[in-house]
């Protein structure tokens, strides 16, 4: 085979991901609190870039700033009864409302605070310390209490006898080794424990769970309204108790990034961009620029590079603001029926039918509707609750939304009778009724989703 080098000239389309194009989809698809963080970090980093200063915002400010003043200094005076003439400037600083926000405690301060008022021996505080840091945030332990006592080098009744302490402390069912454990320990500090109660708990629980009350009564040899009964005590318990205490710095902040509002019987859509500071280009740096007396050419490509930088940036917030507001003005139109009269008028939506409308990619609006909300007349939604699939329906007429679907299953399960609930198929009849053409299995699907019971589950007996 004879090697020949050759010259040859090809076309081809390529599509290049510039670091610029990168920065608009990335801002695209920012929420209004990220990009507002976005803003500042430019900010702080970006000479060009400017915050345009809004006298009218800085007057509303300091108006609310002499305002709450004026409420702290009335607070000050009622609560020391008059005597805030002989604070100092320091200590009236320090009676901010700030300085009396506190939070509440995790799990493991409030179990270690409530073993050092429970026990003053030094060994019972070590082996309480390490138990309680083996408890997970679901408040069950999670290590075998022999192998705490060979790690502490105590006698294992010892160690046991300190577990004992830590399962009557609050939050109840706390520092239990299985749900079991944990079910029993709250019956018992709310004296409702068993017999009966106790050997469902022990033995019977995925039957009660699957709703197979008749099949515990015969095992147990008891009637079906007796289980019933524990299992409607069982349901009031927590599975979980350690969750009442865990989380408590992971606080979510929604804020919308649309508004939406009925005005003279229209629809009028805002995009909230009023939680980040407007841009312009600083004129000094710019002035810089443009003379000739750059000192050198490193100084020069490197505010070339800032200035580009800031006007990409500006022109990206622009354009994610114009495209939010055009994808959001579409699903507005699209759902105008759900905003009026509720869920069950929502309509089957995809993507591909709004980047049509909007004439822009699916990806496109996917971004802009990925961490978005919207605050509607209906509530607060995020922008992709909007988009779902539908169930076709009789007589020729539009398809009918999923999520309309589930709320026209929730009524019918609500209204059913409770001796003798309805099953997947007789709720697949009933709407089919009603024009719905879906099956038993897709019943089944929906129930689940929305987190309801089998008709086995859901029924209830009567004496």
């Amino acid at each position: 085979m004879k090697l020949v080098q050759d010259i040859s000239l090809q076309q081809q389309q390529k599509l290049l991901m510039t670091p610029e194009l990168r920065q608009a989809i990335a801002i695209l698809q920012m929420s209004t609190l990220e990009l507002s963080e976005y803003i500042q970090k430019e900010l702080e980093e970006n000479p060009f870039l400017e915050e345009r200063e809004r006298e009218e915002l800085v007057d509303l400010e300091k108006a609310k700033e002499e305002q709450d003043k004026a409420k702290l200094e009335e607070w000050l005076d009622y609560y020391n009864e008059g005597d805030t003439a002989y604070l100092n400037k320091d200590l009236e600083n320090e009676k901010s409302f700030e300085n009396f926000l506190t939070r509440r405690p995790s799990l493991y301060e409030h179990l270690e605070f409530q073993l050092h008022l429970a026990s003053r021996n030094e060994e019972d505080l070590v082996i309480g310390n390490y138990l309680i840091g083996s408890i997970d945030s679901n408040g069950y332990l999670c290590v075998d209490l022999k192998e705490v006592a060979a790690k502490l080098n105590v006698s294992l009744p010892r160690a046991e006898e300190v577990l004992d302490l830590l399962q009557t402390f609050h939050p109840h069912g706390v520092a239990a080794r299985d749900l079991s454990e944990c079910l029993l320990l709250q019956l018992k500090h709310f004296g409702k424990e068993s017999f009966l109660a106790r050997k469902i708990i022990e033995q019977h629980l995925p039957d009660l769970a699957g709703g197979k009350l008749n099949k515990i009564a015969q095992a147990l040899c008891v009637t079906v309204l007796q289980v019933q009964e524990i299992s409607d005590l069982i349901k009031t318990l927590d599975p979980r108790p350690g969750l009442q205490y865990s989380n408590n710095n992971e606080i979510k902040y929604i804020m919308p990034d649309v508004f939406v509002e009925k005005v003279e019987g229209e629809y009028v859509v805002i995009v909230n961009d009023s939680h980040f500071p407007r841009l312009i280009i600083n004129h000094v740096y710019d002035s810089i620029l443009r003379s000739h007396d750059t000192s050198s050419k490193d100084a020069k490509k490197y505010l070339e590079e800032k200035m580009g930088s800031a006007i990409w940036l500006i022109r990206s917030i622009e354009q994610r603001r114009m495209t939010l507001y055009k994808v959001a003005r579409c699903i507005v139109d699209i759902q105008s029926d759900f905003l009026d009269r509720g869920i069950e008028y929502i309509k089957p939506l995809n993507l591909r039918k709004v980047a049509t409308m909007v004439e822009v990619h699916e990806s496109t609006v996917s971004r802009a509707t990925t961490n978005k909300y919207i605050q509607t007349p209906q509530g607060l939604f995020e922008m992709k609750y909007f988009f779902g699939t539908g169930v076709s329906s009789s007589h020729g007429q539009e398809k009918v939304s999923s999520k309309s679907i589930k709320r026209k299953v929730e009524e019918i399960i609500a209204a059913e009778n409770c001796e003798r609930p309805l099953s997947d198929e007789a709720i697949a009849e009933v709407l089919q009724k009603r024009g719905i053409c879906i099956s038993r299995r897709t019943v089944t699907k929906y129930r689940q989703e929305i987190g309801i019971s089998s008709a086995m589950a859901r029924r209830r007996y009567e004496s």
